[in-house]
This record gives structure tokens, sequence and C-alpha cells, in this order.
């Protein structure tokens, strides 16, 4: 965890895509590095802490996106998502999600995604309820895929106090929220895609329900019926997104640049 920036590294090359992530609820489960190896693509390892790896759980709003220089696409850029995401570590060091499923509430977006980054996204309806009251912050997520049998979740949180920077769990916190980065198998390579954004405001959250089966269509269908190890939540952040590379690209550029003497006449 201590080789975990606090801060994005600059992204490498121009941004390809602008996002606003806000309302966001984490949950996750401590698992054995074992059971997720498999699942991550060529290249890449599960990444590990005090001799677990986690699997996430996390819904939220994604809103206002944006192709520069294109203004924000507002309507048809903002909608709840939820995902499943594993986390990651490749050969040269760079730490990130691996996702399993996306669930997303606009079908272009959708379409969008899978062309461009190779990622699982699905179109689902989806949607969140805000409930402020005497008792605190309560977010409501619901989403079902669409199609018959599609997987669905509901998840209801209440938020609570800011993470002191300081409190036991922060590093771990940081190790499952800044991460920088995704992998993804796309036409037939292992990929990385850097994102940058300030760091999290993260908070405290307690879980009021959940009724999930986007867990077991991802291969964990056993965590929904245990609580999460670790519950959290954010008002959101501003991120950018640099286009994928292949690690192998990756791995060129590390390499330090040997110049050939001319041989002597």
């Amino acid at each position: 965890m201590k080789g975990l920036p606090f801060e994005a590294p600059p992204l490498p090359g121009r941004i390809v895509v602008e996002q606003r992530w806000r309302d966001l609820v984490f949950l996750h489960w401590r698992v054995p590095p074992g059971r997720v190896a498999p699942l991550l693509p060529a290249g890449t390892r599960p990444d590990v802490v005090d001799g677990a790896t986690w699997v996430g759980l996390i819904p939220f709003v994604l809103a206002d996106t944006r192709f520069p220089p294109l203004p924000p696409v507002h309507r048809l850029g903002t909608f709840v998502e939820v995902n499943v995401r594993l986390y990651s570590v490749d050969r040269h060091g760079n730490r990130g999600v691996v996702f399993r499923t996306l669930e997303a509430g606009r079908l272009l977006p959708v379409i969008a995604a899978r062309v461009a980054f190779g990622l699982p996204y699905h179109w689902a309806s989806s949607r969140v309820v805000h409930r402020v009251d005497a008792s605190g912050h309560e977010l409501d997520f619901r989403s079902r895929r669409h199609g018959v049998g599609g997987p669905s979740t509901r998840i209801r949180a209440r938020l609570g106090a800011p993470l002191r920077p300081d409190a036991p769990d922060a590093e771990l916190a940081r190790f499952l929220t800044a991460r920088w980065g995704f992998h993804e198998q796309y036409l037939g390579r292992t990929v990385w895609a850097r994102n940058a954004h300030e760091p999290w405001p993260l908070l405290r959250a307690e879980l009021l329900e959940l009724d999930d089966e986007l867990l077991e269509t991802s291969g964990f269908g056993d965590l929904a019926a245990r609580p999460p190890d670790s519950v959290l939540a954010s008002t959101g952040v501003a991120t950018a997104f640099s286009r994928p590379r292949p690690i192998e690209a990756l791995a060129w550029r590390l390499q330090p640049v040997t110049r050939r003497r001319p041989a002597p006449a």
C-alpha cells in the first residue's frame, strides 16, 4: 500500500474523455488472491494487501461526460452506473482495477465504451434516490440489466462522517479507491488506461440493505450473503482518462535508450 500515490501521477498523452463521478458507495469484500487470479487479463496479477485481495461493488452517478475539445454531453452523458471490480497490478508495477461488469443506465455510452475501451458494459435500468432526514443522508441505488432474467441489485447506504487521514483504515481505503487506471483484455492484448482525479473526499458509510445478483454473475455469489469488510462513500471527483495503451508498449517506454556508437572505419 505504501507504493500507491495519494495523488494521481500526470496522464501520459492527451485527455480522451472527462467525466464527473459523484454520490458513490464503495462496498468491498476480502477474498483469497487465488480466487481472483484466473479472472484477470494476461500480464496482470491480483494486487494484494495483508495476504488478501478485494472484490468491489460500487454504485455511483457518472455525470457530464466530455470528449475534448467538444462540450459536455449533459443528458446522454449522465446516468447511474454499478460495477463489480477486482484489483490488479501488472508486471511493470502499474496498479489498477479490472471490471467484471459495468451496469449503465444509457445505451449509447454502453456501446461507445465497449467499442473504444473493450469494457464489459451492459445496458440496465438504473436509478438512485436521495433521502435526507433526521437520521442522515441515505443513497438508495437500484439497477436491473435489460433482457430476460437480467441480474439486478439494490444497494441502500447511509452516509457518515469524513474518514480521517490518520484513521487505522485510511491506508486500506486509499488502496481500494486511489487506483489511477484499469486493465482490460482488448483486441487480444492487455491494455492499461490511466486516469487522474483529485484525492477522494471519503466518508464512512453504513450499509442498510443489499439485495444483489451482480456479484453472482461476476463469479462471487457467496459474497452478497455476508457483510462487506469495508463500506465507504464519497461525494465525488472530476476525472480524466488518456487513451489505453498495450502493456507491452508501456514496457518499451520504460526501457532506457541505448545509442550505438558507429563502428570504427
